[in-house]
């Protein structure tokens, strides 16, 4: 879950997981470039939030792409400035 979306310039991203696991967590903009990583490493099963800050980029559409090596999550997020 992404809140608020659309946002400026915070969003928050909460997610579950049903393990224990490592966690990539990124951000794309639409050329398909990685921006910037989030979470990059183990996490333990349950529930988390993280916030992204995105005020050092630009208005936009950007994906938030979540993997465990299991499966894979990508959510579109608009950041209106």
């Amino acid at each position: 879950n992404i809140y608020p979306n659309p946002f400026n310039p915070t969003t928050n991203i909460e997610y579950s997981l049903f393990e224990n696991g490592n966690i990539e967590l990124l951000v794309y903009n639409t050329q398909g470039r990685k921006i910037q990583t989030l979470i990059d490493g183990f996490q333990t099963a349950g529930y988390h939030s993280i916030n992204w800050n995105a005020s050092s980029y630009p208005s936009g559409v950007y994906l938030i792409r979540m993997d465990n090596g299991k499966f894979t999550l990508t959510q579109t997020v608009v950041l209106i400035k």
